[in-house]
């Protein structure tokens, strides 16, 4: 009675596995099925691509125009012309470049003699072009107001110090125009006690001295070596440099937009 039990619990495992198997792989393959439902074909015989076409960067039309500018600049005749030093100057001159000034400097009966010459004011004849420039030479052209006003010119200014080996300095703001050199402030200065500058006395302006002292403060430093024989010299000298400075300036903005 006992075997008979077993057998027949035997073939009730069996048959409960082998269903069960069965159900299982039922549900594989209605599965399988629906993945292949939802994965989309392809097509074996394209072959497969990528875009490899680059975009436009948006600074390509800046870098593009900036190269033109400097493609202009290059062609101009003026930006690797050196200037002759001409005889008889007195002045050693350092020349920086991508600084916007050139420093004269001499020795003079114990004095040291320094110029800062600047970018030259051009007047070109546009009205635009020239509406800062003649706010800058305002009042320069003539040391007299009674006179009658000179058409503007062109012209160089210049910051000259004279200075001895202790004690104050003198300053000078100039504008040098082809023909002249024109004084338009002065000042006492303190290189050895700054503080003293900060609260000094600056005078009256250049303009309201009496005419006798203007012209003695003139001749003062066209005995040192400012007057208008260096002013043709100094001012094609500041316009070539111009061109060799607006050239690098190109060339670094091309490589800050570029990289």
């Amino acid at each position: 009675m006992a075997t008979l039990v077993r057998r027949a619990a035997s073939r009730f495992v069996g048959s409960y596995w082998k269903n069960r198997s069965f159900v299982y792989s039922l549900l594989d393959q209605s599965a399988s099925g629906r993945r292949r439902h939802l994965t989309p074909s392809v097509d074996r015989n394209v072959p497969f691509t990528t875009s490899t076409k680059k975009r436009a960067s948006p600074t390509d039309p800046l870098l593009r125009i900036i190269e033109e500018e400097i493609g202009y600049a290059e062609k101009a005749d003026d930006y690797h012309r050196v200037e002759e030093t001409p005889s008889g100057f007195p002045f050693e001159m350092e020349d920086k470049p991508g600084g916007k000034i050139v420093t004269l400097t001499r020795e003079y009966e114990g004095e040291t003699v320094k110029v800062e010459v600047h970018m030259t004011n051009l007047v070109t004849g546009d009205k635009e072009d020239d509406e800062d420039d003649e706010e800058e030479a305002e009042n320069e052209e003539d040391e007299d107001e009674d006179k009658p006003e000179k058409p503007k010119q062109s012209n160089v200014p210049l910051l000259v110090t004279l200075s001895k080996k202790t004690g104050p300095s003198l300053e000078f703001r100039c504008t040098a125009f082809p023909d002249r050199i024109a004084i338009k402030d002065m000042w006492v200065t303190f290189p050895d006690d700054p503080s003293k500058d900060e609260l000094a006395y600056e005078g009256p302006s250049f303009r309201v001295l009496d005419e006798k002292l203007r012209k003695a403060f003139h001749r003062y430093i066209e005995i040192r070596g400012i007057k208008p024989s260096m002013i043709n010299f100094l001012h094609e000298y500041m316009i070539n440099k111009d061109s060799r400075e607006h050239l690098l300036w190109l060339k670094s903005l091309k490589n800050f937009v570029k990289y």
